[in-house]
């Protein structure tokens, strides 16, 4: 019933761009701004915690900003909120913040113990090849929550028509440590006999690997379109902790859709 209604709220999201873009008329007027500005928002399906088998809706934002006869800079879906504090280049680096939803104590299917929300604070590094291929690095430090380190390890080929599409998709990985893992999939002496799992230790290492995928359509001056889709699977100790086999799933979805609005400035 839940997959259900949060099926359906997607759908209805995506109803809802395409009836605006429908609706909205282009604009011939020949701009005279320097810069623009586009805001996405909507509802996005992400795993409700780290090896579950259900999803949970969130909102989907996204703020960008560049001149007015450039493409905005890319972003991938699935990467931290961040800036560049550096850049020379196609290299750059900067600080992240990342965010993990909490796990309720019975939200497993048996009885272990809760995660609480997780800020994740970190930084990254990016290197673009060109106009077309961008690979980046995170890494975050849960400074509540799980308390754990994860790295996000992401490779894109981005293709563009100008100022009106955007496409891009490639392969990630997922690297935590022993605090991360021990957090969602370790069973702890104390707590198997209540959840009826046998013990296990989580060890660090690689977590997921998996791919990404985005589109962005520019309808007329200033409504769009922007979705994307994210797979994971689970593999190493993530993959075997009982967890997992027994109330969760190696197989790790995510997907939005958000309408565009671009505005225009000296």
């Amino acid at each position: 019933m839940i997959a259900i209604r949060l099926a359906t709220a997607g759908l209805s999201a995506a109803y809802l761009c395409l009836s605006v873009v429908a609706w909205s008329q282009a604009d011939d007027t020949e701009p005279t701004e320097t810069k623009r500005t586009r805001i996405a928002l909507g509802p996005q399906l992400v795993p409700s915690f780290p090896g579950s088998d259900g999803v949970s809706i969130a909102p989907l934002f996204n703020f960008d900003r560049a001149k007015v006869d450039e493409p905005f800079t890319f972003e991938a879906p699935d990467e931290s909120f961040g800036f560049s504090l550096f850049r020379s280049g196609g290299f750059s680096i900067g600080p992240s913040v990342g965010f993990e939803g909490k796990r309720e104590d019975t939200e497993t299917g048996t009885l272990l113990p809760e995660v609480d929300f997780s800020v994740e604070i970190g930084g990254f590094v990016q290197q673009e090849f060109g106009d077309n291929f961008r690979a980046r690095a995170e890494v975050r430090k849960g400074v509540t929550g799980h308390e754990g380190l994860i790295s996000l390890l992401s490779a894109d080929y981005i293709l563009r028509e100008g100022l009106v599409q955007e496409f891009a998709i490639g392969p990630r990985l997922t690297i935590a440590d022993n605090s991360f893992q021990d957090a969602y999939f370790s069973v702890r002496p104390e707590d198997a006999a209540a959840a009826g799992l046998p013990v296990y230790n989580a060890g660090g290492g690689i977590q997921a690997v998996g791919a990404t995928a985005g589109f962005t359509r520019q309808f007329g001056r200033h409504w769009g379109v922007y979705a994307y889709a994210k797979y994971d699977r689970l593999v190493g100790d993530a993959a075997e902790s009982p967890i997992v086999r027994v109330y969760g799933s190696r197989d790790q979805y995510s997907g939005g859709v958000a309408l565009t609005y671009t505005f225009y400035s000296d």
